[in-house]
């Protein structure tokens, strides 16, 4: 999968993890937007046809609404959810077993939102 990860997810144990599952990532400092707003990180993810993986639930969760209500199109938007639980929060393992869950499943990933941590 094509993956960007926005300023809020910039790990790198779980970049590496990530490649190593065959992933290609790329990183906001990778394109010259380290430290731009949201917007701005899904429109380049837009752009370059590539899933934004985000921690960063609310934000995101807004951005995909805007965009189905316009009838717009993303390639995806997985987002793990942080909840100081770790019951339920995922560590970066736990991430690339959710994201190979949800590719396993074969829901459809363009213009949808998918929170991981439903996946562990």
């Amino acid at each position: 999968m094509n993956l960007y990860r926005d300023d809020d997810s910039v790990d790198a144990l779980l970049v590496r993890l990530l490649r190593q599952a065959g992933h290609d990532v790329e990183l906001p400092l990778d394109v010259g937007l380290a430290g731009k707003e949201d917007p701005i990180h899904f429109m380049h993810a837009i752009e370059e046809d590539r899933v934004l993986l985000t921690h960063n639930h609310q934000d995101f969760e807004n951005l995909h609404n805007l965009v189905m209500l316009v009838h717009g199109h993303h390639p995806g938007l997985p987002i793990v959810r942080k909840e100081n639980n770790p019951k339920r929060d995922l560590d970066e393992r736990g991430i690339i077993r959710a994201i190979n869950k949800l590719l396993a499943s074969g829901l459809p990933i363009s213009d949808h939102m998918h929170i991981l941590n439903h996946w562990r």
